[in-house]
């Protein structure tokens, strides 16, 4: 699993800051990490530095699944790692329940058992 770090200009991107992505991105998409091809994660700071708001830091991860369009989600937060750890969470439980689906197309057993023709 390729893992693409982008900050915007108000947020300064470095080797230590790649490597917390990365650790948990693989913490928490590490099981996926045969199905996801690449993730990439984008970090913004909403309000500028002359500007001071709770949650203004935000992050969007986008996995992009063999076969499948590419799965978004976005988290803010007071800090980065609220934001990252938020959105690290989201796009975990959505992969999870996506790759659910696909691997059981059928969904949930019908009450009425299983029926043949």
């Amino acid at each position: 699993m390729q893992i693409q770090v982008n900050t915007d200009n108000h947020i300064q991107g470095s080797e230590q800051l790649t490597h917390q992505v990365e650790a948990v991105v693989e913490g928490a998409l590490g099981r996926f990490g045969d199905r996801i091809t690449r993730v990439e994660v984008h970090l913004t700071d909403e309000s500028s530095s002359s500007k001071f708001r709770d949650n203004d830091k935000r992050c969007v991860m986008e996995a992009r699944l063999s076969g499948l369009r590419p799965i978004s989600v976005s988290h803010q937060g007071a800090s980065l790692e609220q934001a990252l750890d938020g959105a690290a969470d989201k796009l975990e439980k959505t992969l999870k329940r996506t790759l659910e689906r696909l691997d059981d197309p059928k969904g949930r057993t019908s009450y009425g058992g299983n029926q043949t023709s």
